[in-house]
């Protein structure tokens, strides 16, 4: 039903018509909110106790090639499903109604959503993968369509890099399945638990000129990459700061709040799961990228003068911790309560996956705020003492801001906080030099906030309107969500603590 909602609503508000856009808008956040009370209804239903898949569904689709129509959620899908459900609709009322073609433009983001719906709750890779390419098709119309003055670049090298990507990941696993005749993917993680994955690799697939753990060594890159250009981590990185600029800003609030997260569910659901030895042998490698990921992006950030493209390369940083917390777990480096410090680094990771989410999605919404109010402008020297004659704007935002720099007492700090405590011990090298991601992150951040708010006022706003009493409706809920993810974390690691516990013991640790 989550799946095929948006889907079926797509196709209903297509067939609307090129002049019904307010009617196209109206059914289409109908539909987003419709799949918005499933997913709380999800999240009510589910079990924290349990570690393994809840609300399984499972028939066969191709029986001769073990294709199956397998769908089920753990403690990271819920959290995944949960953000989807809240960003679409946050996306959805940050579209006004008088866009062209609007009635494909509507269609295109609940199509986008029955694919994220579909990613994070299929477990077949056959069935994965067509959910995972249908949320590229209407992320590049959307961006192609709708986007700047340099949209159609930006919306083809998007395309590029995620369509390498995916066809990548698709021959490493047509390898996968040619060696063990599954696409399953819990099937294949046992597999690798065992030894039986790399054995039927090399038996079936092995060549006299290339070792055993090279051609896994192989396999696990192609992988790799599909994921890694979809967080994305340097140096797979430059579509994403091109394609946030040039995308319409409710489209940049998917595309961080939610598509950034496809790549990192897919290292804790496939990649790691299924190429845990290779991971260990790559170890210091994708280390050293994540670092890079972390530090050379927040200083890219500190060096843009657009507020879009600081913030696109923010959401790379912020992802960098993500991918430096899975990581850790890896570590063989022998620490006092080593199951605990990986449980820390993986709670942590989960719940920034979510927190991410809701603060860039909430930083490109009063982004666009600005820009409706400017004319389109969005340069940090193009305005100056907004807090004046904006001081609920500059306060609300202002919240979001110290929320993504990790103030304590709001949600950015609590995932940050436990993915350093498990990093620490664990990396200890990556971790301390990942710090100075942190302290880049807070000077440009603070940067942004005192030329855009404070100072003196630029004269030529001074008739800057403030939010709107519906403005204000519609940045609430994130800004509430912050504050009490901030104070009560437990909210969210409550429903994945068994998840995180279960993951940790399937790496073998």
């Amino acid at each position: 039903m989550l799946t095929l909602l948006p889907l079926l609503g797509g196709l209903g508000v297509v067939c609307v018509g090129a002049g019904q856009a307010r009617v196209a808008r109206a059914m289409s956040l109908g539909f987003s909110f419709g799949a918005l009370a499933l997913a709380v209804g999800v999240w009510h239903r589910f079990d924290p106790s349990v570690g393994g898949m809840q609300f399984g569904e499972r028939c066969d689709w191709v029986p001769s090639l073990n294709i199956e129509y397998r769908l089920g959620l753990d403690g990271l899908g819920l959290l995944m499903v949960m953000l989807t459900a809240l960003v679409v609709p946050l996306a959805l009322l940050t579209s006004g109604a008088d866009r062209e073609r609007g009635h494909l433009y509507f269609a295109l983001i609940l199509w986008l959503q029955a694919g994220l719906f579909g990613t994070f709750t299929a477990l077949n890779f056959f069935h994965w993968f067509l959910f995972w390419e249908l949320s590229l098709v209407p992320a590049f119309f959307l961006v192609k369509l709708w986007g700047g003055p340099d949209r159609s670049r930006a919306a083809m090298q998007f395309f590029l890099y995620t369509m390498v990507g995916s066809i990548a990941l698709l021959l490493s696993f047509l390898a996968i399945h040619l060696a063990t005749g599954s696409f399953d993917f819990q099937t294949l993680a046992g597999m690798a638990r065992t030894g039986e994955l790399n054995t039927a690799l090399v038996g079936q697939l092995g060549w006299k000129a290339l070792s055993g753990r090279m051609l896994v060594l192989i396999l696990f890159a192609g992988a790799f990459l599909g994921f890694a250009v979809k967080i994305p981590i340097v140096p797979f990185h430059t579509w994403l700061p091109a394609t946030y600029a040039e995308a319409p800003s409710p489209v940049t609030m998917l595309l961080t709040g939610v598509m950034s997260k496809m790549g990192v569910y897919g290292f804790l659901r496939i990649l790691l799961p299924i190429f845990p030895e290779p991971a260990r042998w790559a170890l210091k490698g994708l280390l050293v990228l994540t670092v890079l990921s972390i530090v050379l992006t927040a200083f890219a950030a500190f060096a843009q003068k657009d507020l879009k493209r600081m913030l696109a390369y923010s959401s790379i940083n912020h992802l960098g911790y993500c991918v430096l917390g899975m990581l850790a777990v890896f570590s063989g480096r022998d620490v006092m309560d080593g199951s605990l410090q990986r449980a820390a680094a993986l709670d942590g990771v989960l719940l920034q996956m979510l927190n991410h989410g809701l603060t860039a999605a909430a930083l490109f919404l009063f982004v666009a705020l600005i820009e409706r109010r400017s004319g389109g402008l969005r340069g940090m020297n193009d305005f100056g003492g907004l807090r004046k004659p904006a001081p609920v704007l500059a306060g609300l935002m202002g919240i979001a801001l110290f929320s993504s720099l990790g103030l304590p007492g709001l949600n950015g700090f609590v995932g940050e906080f436990l993915i350093f405590k498990g990093a620490f011990p664990l990396v200890p090298w990556a971790a301390a030099l990942s710090t100075l991601g942190l302290l880049v992150t807070a000077i440009f951040l603070l940067t942004l906030l005192q030329r855009v708010f404070n100072g003196p006022l630029n004269e030529r706003w001074k008739a800057f309107p403030d939010l709107t009493v519906r403005e204000r409706w519609l940045v609430g809920p994130p800004v509430v969500l912050m504050l009490v993810l901030g104070v009560y974390p437990q909210l969210v690691l409550g429903m994945v603590d068994q998840t995180v516990t279960t993951m940790v013991q399937q790496f073998g640790f």
